[in-house]
């Protein structure tokens, strides 16, 4: 679990893909990002656990560990594996505050968006959606247990 702030893993992603020029590198890191995913488990590919809007299959899960989530993720497509590996290094172990207020500026700064067909960012914003979904759901659940 990274107890860095949010903005510095982005300022290291950012960094990371400063070094390579063209996009094709780039699309091999994210690739090779998504293959270090931990592995997800088999039990947990349930459509409950589906991202909708997804034109690949992405499943994400999450559990709460001393008020942070922790998130796991898996997708059919190795370029959408990578996406969301990118986006569980930045938030997973965080507090859902921190998730809910993450602006997630490295994904313009390395800029994703303007590479990505638009399907797969439809995609990207279908599990960013779903990441602040279970933020808000865990925020939630804390409000009720501290009453």
């Amino acid at each position: 679990m990274d107890t860095k702030p949010i903005s510095e893993i982005e300022e290291e992603i950012v960094e990371e893909f400063s070094f390579f020029g063209e996009w094709n590198d780039k699309y091999e890191y994210i690739i090779e990002l998504g293959k270090k995913l931990k592995d997800f488990p088999e039990d947990k590919h349930t459509d409950a656990n589906k991202v909708r809007g997804c034109q690949s299959n992405v499943w994400l899960a999450a559990d709460s560990e001393n008020g942070a989530i922790i998130f796991k993720a898996d997708s059919d497509s190795v370029i959408v594996k990578g996406l969301i590996a990118l986006l569980i290094r930045v938030l997973s172990g965080k507090t859902p505050d921190e998730i809910l207020d993450a602006k997630l500026e490295f994904i313009d700064k390395i800029g994703l968006k303007q590479h990505l067909a638009n399907t797969r960012a439809n995609g990207l914003a279908a599990m960013i959606k779903q990441i602040k979904m279970y933020a808000m759901a865990y925020k939630a659940k804390q409000e009720l247990e501290t009453k």
